[in-house]
Order: C-alpha cells, then structure tokens, then sequence
C-alpha cells in the first residue's frame, strides 16, 4: 500500500487518447522492446484527453523560456500485465547489478524488493489501489533538445537508487553552481515547474514522473479524490470506487 492508496476515485470517464505529435515520443519504447505484454493494439503512447492538454499546456510554458527545448514522452498508459512484467524485470536486473541470483530468496533479494518497491508501484488488479500509469493520469518524460535528443538530467529514468529523488543534486548544485551537475539539478527544476505549473504532481522519489488526476495526484494535492480510475484496456475505464 502507497499512503495514496486509500484516497477514492470518483471516475470522470475521460477517455484515452493517442498523444499529439506535438508531443514528442521516445521511440522505439523501451518496455515494449523487452516484451511487455501491451497487446496487439495497445499503445503505451496514450493519455486521458485532459492529462494531454495538460501536457500541452506544461511545453507551451517550457518553451516562454527555452524556445528550443520540448517534452519528451518515455512512457505513458501502462496496463497492469504491463506494470507486473516492469516490476518482475526491475527485481531481477537490479538482482543481477548486485551480484545476487534473482531466483534465491533470502534478506539481500528482500532489499532488492524494497528498494525496487521505491520506484515501481505494486501490480494492483484491485480497482481501489490501481498504479498510477494504469489510469492513463501518469506520464515518465525528460526534456529534449533542438535535435529532439534527451537532455542530461542526472540519472537515467527508471533508475532505482538516490540519484533519481528530483532534488538529489541540489546540495552539490549549490557548492558548484558552474558545475555540470548544476546544470542537471537546473533542468530537473525547470522540467518540475512546467509540469506542476500545469497542475501536474510529481513523484516523491522520481524526477521524471508526474500525474495529474490518480490518487498520488490527490495525495500530494490535498485533493479529497481522484478522478481517474484503473484502464482495464484500451478505452474502457474501471468503475468509480
């Protein structure tokens, strides 16, 4: 359980739409490249219609001050068979970058369980705690430049470790402030103040996560509920709980 978890979900029916190609896409997507189990015509490139004018309206502000710059879009709609492969693959590569075998149980696989738990959500099939990027609320993006490469930012998405915290290089920032690292912790706040100007939340312990409508979204507004619920499949969503 996430302490969002027990927050209801009032569904407002949006539906989910293909992102605009005035969103930028990071292709080819890297779950899918592993196998994930999107299904034939599942497309992780999809938002509920208002997360995308929110999206829209995040780059529209990002480019007053960086003309050049755009949002890029790593991963968006996630399927709960979606979220339970990730979370399975996380576990065993960060088994593997430890030196532990992924099959032994035993206190070290425990600690890889926990630090993974940090980043990937659990895969809920109950339709009360439904991961973020099952509702179709929760996108994982970066900042790209003129040539649509992604900027440096610090760490890479889907790192588990500190360095994925969003201020995690803001006490180095400050005693270097020319530094390289300056310019990460610089981006990542700038990334963060188009995203919540646009009333976007972002994730606790994840630069490049933010939500706008699931129930993190609600936690970490003050908002008594969520109003985007569990997408079973493509276009119809879950029951208001």
């Amino acid at each position: 359980m996430r302490p969002w978890n027990g927050l209801p979900i009032w569904e407002n029916n949006e539906p989910l739409l293909d992102l605009p190609l005035a969103l930028l896409r990071l292709e080819p997507h890297p779950y899918a490249q592993l196998g994930a189990p999107y299904g034939a015509e599942a497309s992780p490139f999809r938002l509920r219609s208002g997360v995308i004018g929110r999206l829209l309206e995040a780059q529209a502000t990002l480019q007053r001050s960086q003309p050049s710059w755009r949002l890029a879009i790593f991963d968006a709609w996630r399927p709960v068979a979606v979220q339970r492969f990730m979370v399975r693959h996380a576990i065993a590569e960060e088994c593997r970058a430890r030196g532990i075998d992924p099959a032994h149980q035993g206190p070290e696989r425990q600690a890889v369980e926990e630090d993974v738990g940090r980043f990937w959500a659990p895969p809920s099939d109950d339709p009360s705690t439904p991961p973020p990027h099952s509702t179709g609320a929760a996108v994982d993006l970066t900042l790209a430049g003129p040539d649509g490469a992604p900027l440096a930012m610090g760490g890479a998405i889907d790192a588990i470790g500190p360095m994925s915290e969003p201020d995690h290089w803001e006490g180095a920032a400050t005693a270097d402030p020319n530094g390289e690292v300056a310019t990460w912790h610089h981006r990542r706040r700038q990334l963060a103040e188009a995203m919540t100007g646009a009333g976007f939340a972002q994730h606790p312990n994840e630069w490049w996560h933010f939500s706008h409508g699931d129930q993190l979204w609600a936690w970490r507004s003050n908002q008594p509920q969520a109003v985007y619920g569990r997408v079973i499949e493509e276009g119809l969503v879950s029951s208001s709980v």
